[in-house]
């Protein structure tokens, strides 16, 4: 079983790459797209959104990260590709399903989903344009707004050079919207060559079993899912190695989350505006309260805060208040007034 860690626009950026891949049950990341249009991208635009590149395509944790390229012209995508080849990522890929809608009028993403013989001319581009020891990879949604093309979009893909193909199980019409249609992945599965890899609505260990039953396939990607629960990718390979676990690991749990969202919150300090960075804590707990009552808390507490220095000090008293209760079991944490930013322990 191999677990990827999904691109996702305005969330899964280097930062979360870094804290997820700590976490251990993940095998590679995608990074979010990079789009090209009609110039040949200098160096530091690739860094900036993949510094990974300096760090020998990987994360701190280990994790290789392919860096994704986002456009419709196959001789400047490759153009591009070909600079970026050089900076050293774990691989190259191609993004067909991007769902929105600034992307689509110019032509990229899910939009060439009905045109696939330009998804079949960029792949090819690409994977003339790099190293043969560089892989290509390409992820895209079942069609644009119905999935009659599918088959075809992924021949294209296939036919064309491509290593890897991810499948994003829903069309540009579908959106995020459930349910994901993981039996059609299995039909693109039995007409292409290349290993294939299941995407869409795999939240929870019981969704990676049904997604792995109906799609085939022993490779999946996660996205808001490992957002959610930073544990799954653990608990997914050990459920798949017929393990006995709890839904959410021993030891991925909230106490071990605390220093993870320090460290998250430091990232965001030294690498983000000051503008960003209240916004990307309460973006993240806003996906951890699905699975974690703390987050709840923490995210009812701050969602009026803005000040980093009062986030910094609430913070502290979390770790703090972490502390105290591990000395003395029985404790649990309340809600505080945003006027004391640590929250209060209270007898239960």
């Amino acid at each position: 079983m191999t677990i990827l860690l999904a691109p996702m626009e305005g969330l899964l950026d280097f930062v979360l790459r870094d804290i997820l891949t700590r976490v251990g049950g993940i095998d590679r990341c995608v990074s979010e797209f990079i789009r090209i249009t009609d110039q040949l991208l200098p160096e530091r635009v690739f860094t900036r959104i993949v510094p990974e590149l300096h760090t020998g395509g990987r994360t701190l944790a280990g994790v290789p990260v392919r860096a994704q390229l986002l456009g419709s012209d196959p001789v400047c995508l490759a153009e591009n590709a070909a600079r970026l080849a050089g900076l050293g990522p774990a691989g190259i890929d191609l993004n067909f399903g991007c769902p929105a809608k600034v992307v689509n009028r110019h032509g990229g993403g899910a939009a060439l989903l009905d045109e696939p013989e330009t998804i079949a001319a960029i792949v090819a581009a690409v994977r003339r344009a790099v190293p043969a020891h560089l892989p290509v990879s390409a992820k895209m949604r079942l069609g644009f707004n119905d999935d009659s093309r599918a088959i075809e979009c992924a021949q294209a893909i296939a036919g064309s050079g491509a290593n890897e193909l991810v499948v994003h199980a829903r069309t540009k019409a579908d959106a995020y919207r459930p349910p994901a249609y993981w039996e059609r992945i299995a039909d693109i599965r039995a007409v292409v060559q290349i290993p294939v890899v299941a995407n869409g609505e795999i939240w929870t260990v019981d969704d990676a079993r049904r997604c792995r039953q109906a799609s085939g396939c022993d490779m999946l990607m996660i996205g808001r899912g490992a957002v959610t629960d930073p544990g799954l990718g653990l608990a997914i390979k050990a459920s798949m190695s017929g393990a006995a676990v709890h839904p959410l690991p021993a030891g991925v749990t909230w106490p071990a989350l605390v220093p993870l969202l320090t460290d998250f919150w430091h990232i965001v300090c030294t690498r983000l505006e000051t503008r960003s960075r209240a916004g990307r804590l309460k973006q993240w707990l806003n996906f951890l309260r699905r699975r974690f009552p703390e987050a709840e808390i923490a995210y009812q507490t701050l969602k009026t805060i803005n000040d980093p220095a009062l986030i910094d000090e609430w913070l502290a008293g979390v770790v703090q208040a972490q502390l105290a209760a591990n000395l003395q079991p029985g404790l649990t944490l309340r809600p505080a007034s945003l006027l004391t930013p640590a929250p209060v322990l209270e007898a239960v």
